[in-house]
């Protein structure tokens, strides 16, 4: 059973979803030690550290790379589609995360604190700094690294 996972599309995919699960896992330690409460939403929300959606993508990146060389196409594809994903998360959607806290302050300030009368308060952890992108990153292809040792020795 194992051996049709080794070395192919599916070592990959359950690399980058493995990996982005574990950082979500992670997110929720570090928010729990931090905080001294237990929020299960943590697992379902964006933002934080370290990046999940940098995680996933980099441990697929790097599955394709340890499978197909890292002188592929199908490798310059991955890695690409990922540098796209995390600069997205660092960029785009920290700044309408940004965007969302000021909108936030402002209709609390114009309708008196009562945001419900509008629909509620917008989601303002959306993206993620550039260090919670690289740990996400790093962490990513660390997984995928050694996923890739376990398959080949079990």
């Amino acid at each position: 059973m194992i051996d049709n996972v080794i070395n192919n599309g599916y070592e990959a995919l359950a690399s980058g979803i493995l990996a982005a699960f574990f950082a979500q896992v992670i997110k929720f330690v570090i928010f729990t030690i931090q905080t001294k409460k237990i929020n299960f939403k943590i697992f379902t929300t964006t933002g934080g550290m370290p990046s999940s959606h940098s995680a996933g993508v980099m441990g697929l990146s790097t599955s394709v790379g340890l499978i197909e060389g890292f002188d592929s196409v199908i490798f310059a594809v991955a890695l690409g589609y990922a540098l796209i994903t995390m600069y997205d998360a660092a960029g785009v959607r920290r700044a309408a995360g940004k965007t969302a806290a000021c909108l936030n302050k402002m209709m609390d300030d114009f309708y008196k604190h009562d945001v419900q009368a509008i629909g509620g308060k917008l989601k303002e952890l959306l993206g993620h700094t550039p260090f919670e992108v690289i740990m996400g990153a790093i962490f990513g292809t660390l997984f995928a690294c050694c996923f890739h040792q376990y398959l080949l020795g079990y």
